[in-house]
């Protein structure tokens, strides 16, 4: 495999950041992984930690250096998020369970796999136009697909941030899976919340992003994209990968190329929970630390396979 892949998360106007984004990759195996927290005192950000880092561990565990099968991996292992999230909740007795929307694509064999719940989108860019992209479980979705609404009033609307599905609410999550897309040179996959695309159309980042440096360019999007949001605007995170960007002619020094890596070696960018840079927070030391060693164990539960 070889690709360019950046990763990047803006605080908006919030008090603080709920996003958590991850990728990991093996020798034939890449995945993504965005999730955009619910719920007060600092829990919404724990609930997303543990959907990146539940999957992200999961993919350390079992690409070897491929995923046997990518579609159920991605069930089971968002599935597994949903449930610790709820363990958790249970354990500090929460009243509201924190909650968290969730997308996440795996590639391999130059095929991309993903799934979602919630409104945190997926966008597979070509030439310049969206290709593909998920269709968030939210109320306006189905208020626009009913016709009721405009696309421009929904982008205004009132409940436009209400989602129906999520992990860790009361219901079992409704999860999305796309088909088997063979991508092909010069893709580009765009995972992100929706800070991001609530004031940056997929039409709009399919230009933008179109036969460029992903690492040049879209660090600017997220900084333009903050700005539009202005000071109420909400948190705002992207994955971006360009499948196989370096090797075109004049090829970034940035592409990742796997060739050389052993079968059983996993490269993951996952920071831990309180560690992110440019994350503002209110917890001590002290707090942060229990938090990681809680997340640490709650997600042990499911990814021991017990």
């Amino acid at each position: 495999m070889k690709f360019t892949i950046y990763q990047g998360s803006l605080q908006g106007g919030r008090a603080n950041n709920e996003d958590r984004i991850a990728y990991c990759y093996s020798r034939e195996a890449l995945l993504m992984v965005v999730a955009d927290g619910m719920g007060g005192h600092h829990f919404g950000e724990i609930a997303a930690q543990i959907a990146v880092q539940t999957l992200t561990e999961a993919f350390q565990r079992e690409a070897r250096p491929e995923i046997f099968d990518p579609f159920r991996f991605l069930q089971r292992s968002m599935s597994n998020a949903h449930y610790a999230i709820l363990d958790y909740s249970l354990a500090h007795k929460l009243d509201d369970s924190p909650r968290t929307t969730c997308v996440a694509c795996l590639v391999q064999d130059s095929i991309a796999y993903w799934a979602h719940s919630g409104d945190s989108r997926l966008f597979l860019l070509r030439s310049g136009k969206v290709a593909a992209q998920t269709r968030d479980h939210s109320r306006i979705r189905l208020l626009v697909d009913e016709g009721v609404i405009s696309q421009d009033q929904a982008a205004t609307h009132p409940e436009r941030n209400k989602v129906y599905s999520c992990l860790g609410g009361d219901v079992s999550p409704e999860i999305d899976f796309s088909r088997k897309t063979p991508l092909e040179r010069g893709d580009v996959l765009l995972l992100c919340t929706d800070g991001l695309w609530g004031v940056m159309p997929g039409e709009e980042l399919a230009l933008a992003l179109k036969n460029v440096n992903l690492m040049q360019v879209v660090p600017g999007l997220l900084q333009e994209a903050e700005v539009r949001g202005g000071p109420k605007g909400d948190n705002l995170s992207v994955v971006a990968v360009c499948w196989e960007q370096g090797y075109q002619e004049g090829g970034h020094d940035s592409a990742v190329s796997t060739q050389m890596m052993s079968p059983g070696e996993v490269t993951t960018k996952l920071e831990e929970f309180g560690r992110q840079s440019g994350h503002k927070m209110e917890l001590t030391e002290e707090e942060i630390e229990k938090a990681i060693i809680e997340i640490r164990s709650t997600i042990e539960k499911y990814n021991s396979g017990k």
